[in-house]
């Protein structure tokens, strides 16, 4: 865990830097969460906790390190569970699953920070549904995998207070 998510959070932008110089508009986009401090995050997966956070740290750093150069760094989270393999086996089966988003959330969501100005968005730890809502995006039941949940049965994701 620690490799993928803090040092690859470090190693993958460190080497891209040069080419993010030359970019019109660079960015780099993590998916971490924002920094929660609630014991609960702590007590029950630690190690994992640890590096999800130190990914949004190195985000948050890179992103004042950067700025000179007009790099936007930010970090994305999901505001409900996003059906995936993960999601499946670990977190319950296909009921889970039904009570998640799609990954088109998740994709819709880093076009809208991915293109917009570098220079202007920068910093932030934000969440996906809150990003396609500020965009324009009203109506989020097309991201249901079952259109027939309702928002409120939609799983909250991990770290988040919802």
């Amino acid at each position: 865990m620690n490799q993928i998510n803090f040092r690859g959070t470090f190693v993958t932008t460190k080497l891209a830097l040069p080419y993010l110089k030359k970019a019109k508009n660079p960015h780099v986009l993590n998916i971490s969460p924002p920094i929660n401090l609630k014991n609960i995050w702590f007590e029950n997966h630690t190690g994992y906790t640890v590096v999800k956070y130190g990914a949004t740290m190195m985000s948050w750093g890179m992103s004042l390190e950067f700025q000179e150069f007009g790099i936007a760094v930010n970090t994305l989270w999901p505001q409900t569970t996003v059906a995936t393999a993960a999601v499946k086996f670990e977190l319950g089966g296909d009921d889970m699953i039904q009570r998640s988003r799609t990954l088109a959330v998740m994709a819709d969501a880093a076009y809208e920070i991915l293109t917009c100005d570098s220079r202007k968005c920068t910093g932030n730890q934000l969440l996906d549904e809150e990003v396609l809502k500020e965009t324009g995006t009203t109506d989020m039941k097309k991201y249901r995998v079952n259109p027939n949940c309702a928002e409120k049965d939609l799983f909250p994701d991990l770290f988040l207070d919802l």
